[in-house]
């Protein structure tokens, strides 16, 4: 937070190193793994009980390559969606951009190739080595795991502090994230106005920043002591990260509907970048985030995330019909938007 607080330039940089050193410690386990490969025997060692339906290990694999179907697939995309969560986060970046219109599109697509690639790598290496998919199925650490089943819990150890740094830089740009998202919701009303102050010298959201922050580990602090200590761990990884997920995914549901409305509604207007895959990619991303969140729906795992997640869009929709409606701020392009719905109805009263 401080580094954040101090300047987008030092927080950027940051960023980027500790991003390069997460990215050569996945390199280091790639090349590490590779005299031990044995996708057959390691990564095919899971099959199906037929009296119970419950997965089990086959010692010298050669299992089915989708051992749950089709159904499998779909019930994993909780997990899946893990690979690319916060993509998103990166157009926030966009005043700091040299040329946005692009920087942009480019900074997205080289982040997503990066994710493609190294989630691949790991989806496919990870479990083709001795520690093998069954064991790694029920595993809160896999890549651990698997610097485990390479170097031994000794060596395993000291990588896993190198591999942290994947875990910095992820924490470093959400913190980056929030402070614009709070600012600029602060800016536009939704949320109340003092959250938009900016720091006197480094012109950062600083109280933006803080306050999201504090809201967070107290949060964290209240989950540590209601769990009982060292049993909040399990909370954290099976109730609040869940949380997250679930966010993201309406957020991606509520995003393909915008983008389909506004394309129907104003086809016509300027945008600075236009989607390659258009009206379908839009429809295909409602798809995949509403199969996602059904499939949320129906594990345990995820239903007090999604109760809590509910919770706290109810009170916020109790906020701001209460109080934020009447302070909003409109952006350039709302206004543009609310002239436009007003001469719409204006004409169709007078027709």
């Amino acid at each position: 937070m401080g580094l954040n607080v101090r300047g987008v330039e030092l927080s950027f940089n940051v960023t980027v190193i500790v991003t390069i050193i997460a990215l050569a410690i996945l390199v280091f386990f790639f090349v590490s793994a590779i005299p031990l490969i044995d996708f057959g025997k390691y990564a095919m060692n899971i099959g199906v009980d037929p009296a119970t339906g419950a997965a089990v290990e086959l010692s010298e694999g050669g299992g089915p390559f989708l051992p749950f179907g089709i159904y499998g697939v779909l019930a994993s995309m909780p997990f899946a969606v893990w690979l690319f969560l916060a993509i998103e986060q990166l157009p926030l970046a966009a005043e700091e951009s040299v040329d946005p219109r692009r920087d942009m599109p480019r900074g997205i697509m080289l982040g997503m190739f990066t994710l493609i690639a190294t989630g691949f790598l790991v989806l496919i290496i990870n479990p083709a080595i001795p520690s093998g998919a069954f064991k790694l199925g029920s595993s809160g650490e896999p890549i651990l795991d698997g610097f485990r089943a390479i170097y031994g819990t000794g060596w395993a150890k000291i990588l896993a502090l190198f591999a942290v740094a994947g875990l910095v830089a992820s924490f470093h740009a959400i913190i980056f994230a929030f402070g614009r998202q709070i600012y600029s919701l602060s800016r536009a009303g939704y949320f109340p106005h003092f959250l938009s102050v900016t720091h006197g010298e480094h012109k950062t959201p600083n109280t933006a920043l803080i306050a999201g922050s504090l809201v967070g580990f107290l949060v964290m602090l209240a989950v540590w002591f209601t769990q009982g200590g060292e049993q909040a761990g399990s909370f954290i990884g099976g109730v609040l990260l869940n949380m997250a997920v679930f966010g993201a995914m309406f957020s991606y549901l509520l995003q393909g509907l915008t983008f389909i409305r506004l394309r129907r509604a104003f086809p016509n207007i300027e945008r600075p970048y236009r989607s390659p895959f258009g009206m379908p990619g839009a429809v295909l991303t409602v798809v995949i985030a509403l199969v996602t969140i059904f499939f949320q729906l129906t594990d345990p795992l995820y239903q007090k995330g999604i109760i809590g997640v509910a919770i706290w869009y109810a009170l916020a929709i109790i906020y701001f019909a209460a109080y934020g409606r009447k302070t909003l701020v409109y952006s350039p392009e709302e206004e543009f938007a609310v002239k436009q719905r007003e001469g719409a109805a204006s004409m169709n009263r007078d027709g």
